[in-house]
This record gives C-alpha cells, sequence and structure tokens, in this order.
C-alpha cells in the first residue's frame, strides 16, 4: 500500500505499507483524494511537534472499504469525507456540543499502521496520505455520490476551518464588516464563509497582488497588499479581523484593524513557542482575540450542511483545486504549495 511517510528526517512514498482492519466503532476508507494542507508542511518542518515516524495527511476523501462492529451511519461503498476529530462522544465537551475540545482527541496518536513490521504513527488521527485508512466512525461523514471527491477532500480540513471559524466561532452577522489577512486556502474559505454569512464589507490582505482575482471569486468586496489600507476602506474599524497566515507581526495588525467590540480570530500556526504582543488598552472598548480549532466544528453536522451548500452553488470546492498530483508526485505538490502557487493541491490515488 502506497502513503507519505516522514520520520523526522526525510519524506518519502513509500509502497509497502500496511493498515490494520476497523475494529468496534472504526471504519476502513479507501482514500481517493487528499488536499496538501500546511499543517502537513508543518509537522516537516518542525513547527507542529508529532512524533515519528507518521504517515502524513489529514485532509481527504473517500469510500468505505469495511466497517467495524457496531457502526451503522455508513456502509462499504459510501462516500465519506474525513474529519480529523477523533471525539469520544461522551465526555462533558462532546456532550456540550463542543467536540473539538474533546480532551481524548487531542494528543493521543494511534498506531494503526505498519511498515516492515515496525508501527507508524496516525496523523491527525486521520493519515489520508495512504490508500486506505482507518479512523474512528465519528470521522467518517457520508456525503452525496454526486460530490467529486477531490473536491469534497477539502472539506476536511480547508472549508471546516474557515468556513467554520466564520459560522461558528466569530458568528458573523448580516451586514458585518470582516478583514482577512492571508487568502491561501484557509484564507479564502474564511472569505466564503464571509460572503455566505451576508457580510457587506469584506477587505482581503495578502501581499502577492496575483491573489486578488480568486479573492475577489470566493467572496472579497476589496483587495489590499497591505493592512495599512484598511482604514481608508473601514474608518472605523472591522468588526472581524482573521489572521490565517501564522505569522505574530499579523496577529498585532488584526487586533489594530479592529473596531469597538470587534474580535480577531486567530487561525494561522505559528511556531509553537512563538509570542505575540498587542497594546493592552487597544482591548478596553470591548475587544477580543479568540482562537479557533478546526472551526469550532460539529462534523457530523457542518460536513452535510457545507455538501449542502455546495450542491446549491453557494460553497465553492472546485475552485479550490488549483491542480491535482499522483501521489508519487508529492515532492513537486509541496514544492508548489510552499511557493504558493496553488490554493490547494490535491493528492490522487
Amino acid at each position: 500500500m502506497r502513503g507519505v511517510v516522514f520520520d523526522g528526517e526525510r519524506v518519502e512514498v513509500a509502497d509497502d505499507l500496511e493498515v490494520r482492519g476497523p475494529g468496534p466503532g472504526e471504519v476502513l476508507v479507501a482514500v481517493a483524494a487528499a488536499g496538501l494542507c500546511h499543517s502537513d508542511l508543518s509537522v516537516l518542518d518542525g513547527t507542529i511537534p508529532f512524533p515519528r515516524p507518521v504517515v502524513l495527511g489529514h485532509e481527504g476523501a473517500g469510500v468505505v472499504d469495511a466497517v467495524g462492529a457496531g457502526v451503522t451511519h455508513v456502509a462499504p461503498g459510501d462516500h465519506v469525507a474525513l474529519s480529523t476529530i477523533a471525539n469520544c462522544g461522551a465526555c462533558a465537551e462532546c456532550d456540550r456540543g463542543r467536540p473539538t475540545m474533546c480532551r481524548k482527541a487531542i494528543g493521543m496518536p494511534r498506531q494503526p499502521f505498519t511498515r516492515a513490521g515496525q508501527p507508524l504513527h496516525q496523523f491527525a488521527a486521520n493519515s489520508a496520505f495512504a490508500e486506505r485508512t482507518v479512523v474512528k466512525a465519528v470521522q467518517a461523514v457520508r456525503i452525496p455520490d454526486r460530490i467529486p471527491l477531490t473536491s469534497a477532500a477539502l472539506i476536511g480540513c480547508g472549508v471546516v476551518t474557515g468556513v467554520g471559524a466564520v459560522l461558528n466561532r466569530a458568528r458573523v452577522a448580516y451586514g458585518d464588516s470582516v478583514v482577512v489577512i492571508g487568502t491561501g486556502g484557509i484564507g479564502l474559505n474564511v472569505l466564503q464563509g464571509a460572503r455566505i454569512a451576508g457580510a457587506t464589507t469584506i477587505v482581503a490582505v495578502d501581499n502577492d497582488p496575483a491573489k486578488e482575482a480568486p479573492a475577489r471569486q470566493f467572496g472579497a468586496t476589496h483587495f489590499l497588499v497591505s493592512a495599512a489600507g484598511v482604514p481608508e476602506i473601514l474608518p472605523t474599524g472591522a468588526d472581524h479581523a482573521f489572521e490565517c497566515v501564522g505569522r505574530v507581526e499579523l496577529i498585532r495588525q488584526a487586533v489594530d484593524v479592529l473596531d469597538r467590540h470587534g474580535q480577531a480570530i486567530l487561525l494561522g500556526v505559528p511556531p509553537a513557542q512563538a509570542e505575540a504582543s498587542f497594546l493592552v488598552s487597544s482591548l478596553f472598548l470591548d475587544k477580543s482575540i479568540l482562537g479557533c480549532r478546526y472551526g469550532s466544528a460539529r462534523p457530523q453536522r457542518d460536513f452535510a450542511l457545507y455538501a449542502d451548500l455546495y450542491l446549491a452553488g453557494r460553497l465553492l470546492l472546485d475552485e479550490l483545486v488549483t491542480r491535482t498530483y499522483p501521489v508519487e508526485e508529492f515532492a513537486a505538490a509541496r514544492a508548489d504549495t510552499e511557493a504558493g502557487k496553488v490554493a490547494r493541491a490535491v493528492l490522487v490515488f
């Protein structure tokens, strides 16, 4: 079985992986497509510490191959998008409808893969860069067969993180103003989340002028190459500012462009020990800084919603897929992603 493996020093496309079958409450999925997200690259450069060796990938979709005992919501042959949230469903956080905060879903990597008899870790409870992966049943969300799997794959990270941050965490309201700093895969989904929510002024900020066309396609009403221009568009500031890059100086900018009662929502992933600074006095007018994990999502509900919005023509998925690559061309997909040439590179099996 093929898969992308990182041993701590080098990454390679292996062809000798094995994965165990599904146990009770688990699903074995034949992965058809998986988006290459910056979180995967952050494992490679050490920004996200993760035990190794590990099978990478966490943004995928495929077809159910087999189900374990007790699984009834999906069956072999069903198309599914994969969530990274392997929540328990029984703790206080799950009961409150906050599966992303389930402590049993954080920091407990499993090892369902082997290579030459040695176990390998599963990245983000998912490892979608493998021909087959086994996940908890709650992570497999059935989607309509009409959605191309290359597009459906992106629901599981980029879409749910960006759109979810708008709808679930920031709760952007009709008529609000939004600033989005960084218009890569996450930023584009924040833009379309703001559009879906009914925001009337949506300012995209990116230092690459070539990003203007896709930013406007996804919902931006204005485009700037620097946040310094925001006051000309929003003289009193923005209701919401989303930092989608992961740089501490941009976090400061997100805080600085806020209006009274404004919210800065942090989606980018800086190094684990990074520290940001801002003027404390700048928060006194009821401003706030919000973290957001995985779009504060409830995947079984939200993935189905995004599928419906896609089929209704309101959510863009196909347009996120800049290029597909056979999994053997992972190195090319990685290079294009790091160079900012693609909104999303999608690996296919």
